[in-house]
């Protein structure tokens, strides 16, 4: 058997690893909801993003390509958004789309841990590929079924904090102040879930540094 060894990319590899996935399923489809909403109006822009999300999909799937996490998550949450924005039309419910959304993200990781395929796992891989044999590991595996529980509460907790600053601030508060809590928690989660991951799979054997090269004097 392998040994279960890996060595976290530099900072750049992983950059350049994930920045298309990210561009692909982040800013692209905001930039056509924008260009789209200028245009045609709301249901214009609902309608172009979704278009853009699925085409991805089918595009990979077409293609035989390995469909990132990160781009599943999205069109299931736009999926989610554009159908309750069809079925109500509301102000209000419109700016509750997001957070719908991301209650419904929390329960793809709550759902993903009993059934055995931690969707942490699935999003680390996107930005940080990870060898066959590594994952395959007991430790590997356990780590991310705890990691999934933490984003599913983090996600949670970004939703609640949401809706209530939906219900008692104004629209301009509220849009600058929902950015600003979804950054925190997501930068947060993001960190915690770093060190977690290092000191883990440290103690376990399974990380392991660069070799620190030193000059002859």
């Amino acid at each position: 058997m392998q040994p279960a060894h890996f060595e976290i990319p530099r900072l750049s590899t992983l950059a350049r690893h994930a920045l298309p996935n990210v561009v692909e399923s982040t800013l692209i489809p905001l930039v056509i909801f924008m260009v789209t909403l200028r245009v045609l109006g709301v249901w214009g822009a609902l309608a172009g993003g979704l278009v853009w999300s699925y085409g991805a999909l089918l595009r990979r799937v077409v293609t035989g390509r390995r469909v990132p996490g990160i781009l599943l998550l999205g069109s299931v949450t736009l999926t989610a958004r554009t159908a309750i924005a069809l079925a109500t039309g509301s102000v209000f419910v419109y700016f509750l789309q997001p957070t719908l959304g991301t209650v419904l993200v929390a329960t793809a990781f709550l759902v993903s841990v009993p059934i055995g395929r931690p969707l942490a796992q699935r999003l680390a891989n996107d930005f940080c590929p990870i060898p066959p044999h590594v994952l395959a590991n007991e430790h590997v595996r356990r780590f991310f079924l705890r990691i999934s529980l933490l984003w599913a509460f983090t996600q949670l907790a970004n939703a609640t904090v949401t809706i209530w600053l939906l219900v008692s601030q104004s629209v301009g508060t509220f849009v600058v102040a929902k950015t600003v809590v979804s950054a925190a928690l997501t930068t947060s989660a993001i960190a915690v879930s770093t060190v977690w991951f290092k000191r883990s799979m440290t103690r376990h054997g399974i990380l392991v540094g660069r070799p620190v090269t030193v000059a002859a004097g």
